[in-house]
């Protein structure tokens, strides 16, 4: 940071230019890049939260026209910014100057690590005096979340404030009173547990944990004695080959304690399989930086999602000027690039961090002419990568495996019928399948004039400003955005910039907003509809040669195109035919597209049909056209029955993209995940609701034990001067229709830093292979909640034992949890018994000592463990939701009481009844029988203490349980399938 703050002289590119030397440096309050000289002045800055990513290396267009080799690769980096992901493209004078940027810049980007107690001491010293005092600290701490008592504080300030100068902190004070502040007393009293309630493991102690709990098997003592020696921090204890609360801690946050499965991080599934039998990671216009009507067209997209596991992009082609085919978004504004720029990237990045074979989907728009030429630059600049070998033939009845094409790229389009001689230079070929679905009377279109500037400016203004104003919304809310308010804002805009300046552009739309409505919410059923009462028998009866002048579904004739024959060669396993050819015939090279909409009619009509061709041949879902945002619809929709290349708008951040993430992460990201048996061969109904009666459903238990470190909301008004969030965790399985459901704990009042619910919630799924498990962490509000952050894993994916789950995006916060699996056969499952032992076990709780403070580890019974009458989607009523909230989250004005903890250990009876009834979750209202379940609701939130008396603890003050306990007690408390942790809050 210093470096970057004092500046560095770097050479900025610019297209057509041989660079500008300029001394770029980090403003001092580390918010935005700044250069000098410039005649911009103060506008020459680009602002750290306007940062998308870096790259490092000349991977931008802008050194591809630079490709002079005059510039060493480990002294480029390229920042691209802003909403339309525009490149700052800087090359330094040498290699550790570029490093310091691009780890400085991504370290600012992730957010400033609150654990980093330097940099935090540096933020709270607001006079730079080096020393802090008691109001600097209140401050600092409401800065980070943390709601401790004022006199609390003050007790551990007093202590860390050891020196001569009373009543303030130096840095090695402070990072004393830090250590104090983010003891973890969680981990803390895991550590208890497995050492016989001593304050550090041994190497056979660790062992056991490792083995029992993280399910780690041929773990040795050695291993455990390297793993002391690796995160223990005192000198004294590597020594001694023993593990405190600090080594403990290291080793618990790093990343072979994380949720996800290391092993995934590399490829682990069979790739020797027919390419039907994958999911593939599938781009729509990859070409795109932002929406579908304004946004720019770069390479630099195409070098991006391959390198991020991407392996079906796609390239809209169209005619250019002097003879040289362009990529573009038709009929709208967005910027075009030559389609031989984007061939040579393509090629260059395609196989940089896997060789598994990359799919090309080839959006034809061109004449004949042009059609020779995107042919040429294919074979010259692809070379031997499209020739897939002598062994394989366009009739073989199985698609080759993604083992067998690896470094092959694949070319998906247009292939002449067979029925034409092999002397014809070109011929017709159905067009009904293009991605182009915007009726010609809605198309933009242009015509020569002046204006073009005035009115291409407006409606940027104006999009910009409403892409805006949906990201101020729910995060998760995918319905957040609006096209017609999109398309109504675009339209007038227009229009108005017509009356104004007689622009060149305009909308042919000669009809009100309320029709232009009208027609997007009416199009997708008019669709739906044509296809539903379609006579299908009479289409397939017609041959291909008969079709092709026939009329579609919907009454319209058929589209048409022409296609040449040298275009027509290169495609050789992925063959487009138009959606209209039916399901039962085509070899398995045929691929079918289908937009959105198309899809869910034939996934709603043809559900058996539509899996029996996704078990031998490709299809292809993209979105719809009337996304101008660029939003993404649900993929796991489309995943469910088996479709293999799920495009999506990979520029769009949220939630879909989340989702595709965590699918492609199971195999390594290389972009292929094998799809579950029963997708594969055989049949099965993905919408009922025992999809595989002959398979054992799998029971996910996961209690939800702590936080660290949670941050504000990323768009809270106040900002830091906001009030402290109030978390709670929701966990959401998105998968079958009848695995889907969410589940919440109780919201925890005032505490970012560290807060413990302490709360186990329980799923059953039916099909866990293809099941995802998404964490969210919201604010509670009273008017509403806002999302901090989240992190969704496959379910494939998840390790057993005590994890912590790291926010995506976020540096350091993450919830504490432990994960276990269980098999269930039939229509309910009985009682999982937990098969470790509980901490209570270890800490010897008896019943009869006064405890209070962390007690009854997940001592709730666990929710919704199974539906007896599997009805689906598992839903709270309304007044559950408002029981939880008022219950869990009082008013901040009403005085908070301390409330004991009551016990209630669950019987086995009571579980089986509570199972048996299907219930969702406490305090649900159900109907079976004709009788009504009474509301249980929650009780209310406990109040425990925030941080852990451990000095205490050390001294001997603090009671621990005695190891006398029944063995009716254990027994009861094993049961609960929960862990116990108990001291006394006695400080």
């Amino acid at each position: 940071m210093t470096v970057m703050q004092s500046g560095t002289q770097m050479v900025k590119l610019k297209a057509g230019s041989k660079g500008l030397v300029r001394l770029f440096y980090l403003d001092e309050h580390r918010s935005c890049i700044r250069w000098k000289p410039s005649r911009k002045s103060e506008k020459a800055k680009i602002t750290i939260d306007s940062l998308y990513k870096v790259t490092e290396g000349g991977q931008s267009d802008i050194f591809h026209r630079h490709a002079d080799g005059s510039f060493d690769p480990s002294c480029c980096f390229t920042v691209y910014h802003g909403n339309h992901m525009e490149s700052l493209d800087l090359v330094t004078s040498n290699a550790e100057e570029a490093r310091t940027w691009i780890t400085g810049l991504r370290y600012l980007m992730a957010g400033i690590s609150d654990e980093d107690s330097l940099q935090t001491f540096e933020e709270a010293d607001k006079n730079g005096d080096g020393l802090l005092n008691i109001d600097e600290i209140y401050q600092l701490l409401h800065k980070l979340n943390v709601n401790l008592p004022r006199r609390k504080i003050k007790q551990m300030f007093q202590e860390a404030d050891t020196d001569d100068q009373q009543g303030t902190l130096t840095y090695d004070e402070f990072a004393v009173f830090y250590k104090m502040m983010s003891m973890r007393r969680d981990l803390f009293l895991l550590l208890m547990a497995y050492s016989d309630r001593k304050d550090h493991l041994t190497a056979e102690e660790l062992t056991h944990f490792l083995r029992n709990e993280q399910k780690m098997s041929n773990v040795t003592s050695e291993y455990a004695a390297e793993i002391i020696d690796k995160f223990e921090v005192s000198d004294e204890n590597k020594q001694r080959g023993v593990m405190g609360i600090e080594g403990f801690t290291s080793f618990m946050r790093s990343p072979t304690c994380d949720i996800f499965n290391p092993l995934h991080h590399e490829v682990n599934q069979d790739m020797d399989q027919p390419l039907c039998n994958y999911f593939i990671a599938s781009s729509h216009n990859t070409y795109l930086t932002g929406d579908q009507l304004l946004s720019h067209s770069k390479t630099d997209m195409y070098a991006w999602v391959l390198q991020s596991g991407c392996r079906c992009v796609e390239v809209d082609c169209w005619d250019g000027p002097d003879g040289e085919p362009m990529v573009q978004h038709g009929y709208t504004l967005t910027s075009k690039i030559t389609f031989k720029s984007v061939v040579e990237t393509i090629n260059k990045y395609a196989f940089v961090n896997n060789q598994y074979p990359v799919i090309l989907s080839i959006e034809n728009h061109c004449s004949i002419q042009q059609q020779k030429k995107i042919a040429e630059y294919l074979r010259d600049i692809f070379g031997d990568k499209l020739d897939v070998g002598n062994f394989l033939n366009r009739d073989s009845k199985a698609l080759p495996s993604p083992h067998s094409l690896q470094g092959k790229i694949l070319i998906k389009g247009k292939r002449l019928p067979a029925y034409l001689s092999a002397d014809a230079e070109e011929g017709e070929v159905s067009d009904d399948d293009s991605a182009d679905e915007i009726e010609e009377d809605f198309k933009l279109k242009s015509s020569n004039g002046n204006g073009h500037h005035q009115v291409e400016s407006h409606i940027r203004k104006k999009l910009d400003s409403l892409l805006k104003e949906s990201q101020i919304g729910d995060k998760e809310d995918t319905d957040s955005f609006s096209i017609r308010a999109l398309l109504r804002a675009t339209h007038q805009g227009l229009q108005k910039n017509l009356r104004q300046h007689h622009s060149v552009f305009w909308f042919n739309l000669h009809c009100s907003f309320f029709a232009i409505s009208f027609f997007v919410q009416r199009h997708s059923k008019s669709r739906l509809s044509c296809q539903s009462t379609e006579n299908e028998d009479d289409v397939q009866e017609k041959s291909p040669k008969e079709a092709a002048g026939q009329f579609n579904r919907c009454g319209r004739k058929r589209k048409t195109m022409k296609l040449s024959r040298d275009l027509s060669n290169v495609v050789v396993f992925t063959n487009s035919v138009a959606s209209q050819e039916c399901l039962n015939e085509g070899t398995p090279g045929d691929v079918l597209s289908f937009s959105e909409t198309r899809a869910q009619s034939l996934v709603n009509h043809r559900t058996e049909q539509f899996l029996a061709f996704n078990q031998k041949q490709l299809s292809r879902i993209y979105p719809s056209a009337y996304r101008i945002d660029s939003s993404n619809f649900n993929p796991q929709f489309y995943w469910n029955v088996g479709c293999q290349l799920v495009a999506l708008n990979y520029q769009t951040e949220g939630r879909m993209m989340q989702l595709n993430r965590a699918k492609f992460m199971v195999n390594g990201g290389i972009g292929y995940v094998l799809k579950p048996p029963p997708m594969c061969k055989g049949t099965f109904n993905p919408f009922s609701d025992d999809p595989l009666p002959a398979y054992p459903k799998k029971q996910l238990i996961l209690k939800i034990i702590s936080g660290q470190q949670l941050p504000k909301p990323p768009d809270s008004m106040l900002g830091d001067r906001g009030e402290i969030i109030d978390p709670f965790v929701e966990v959401e399985i998105i998968g079958l229709p009848v695995d889907c459901c969410k589940e919440q704990t109780r919201v925890v009042d005032d505490n970012g830093f560290n807060p413990v619910w302490e709360e186990a919630l329980s799923f059953t799924l039916h099909m866990a292979e293809v099941a995802l498990v998404r964490f969210l962490v919201w604010d509670h509000d009273p008017i509403g909640r806002d999302f901090i952050g989240q992190r969704t894993v496959a379910f494939s994916s998840l390790m057993p034992g005590y994890r912590h789950v790291y926010l995506e995006g976020l540096t350091e916060a993450s919830i504490f949890v432990h994960v276990s699996v269980h098999d269930v056969y039939g229509k309910w499952s009985p009682l999982v018994l937990n098969p470790s032992f509980t901490i209570m076990h270890f800490l010897g709780t008896n019943k009869s000592n006064q405890l209070r403070g962390i007690r009854g580890f997940f001592n709730r019974s666990s929710k919704s463990s199974v539906d007896s009458n599997s009805s689906g989607l598992r839903k709270r009523s309304i007044s559950d939701h408002l029981l939880r909230r008022t219950a869990s989250a009082p008013a901040k004005g009403r005085k908070k009481t301390k409330m004991a903890l009551s016990e209630s250990v669950a019987s086995i009876s009571e579980h089986k009844k509570s199972s048996g009834a299907g219930q969702g979750g406490e305090g649900v209202s159900e109907k079976e029988g004709g009788t009504r379940k009474p509301l249980q609701p929650r009780p209310p939130l406990i109040h425990r203490p925030i941080s852990m008396p451990l000095d205490k603890l050390l001294q001997g003050q603090l009671s621990l349980c005695s190891p006398d306990s029944t063995q009716n007690d254990i027994v009861a408390d094993t049961i609960t399938g929960g862990c116990f942790y108990c001291y006394s809050t006695q400080i």
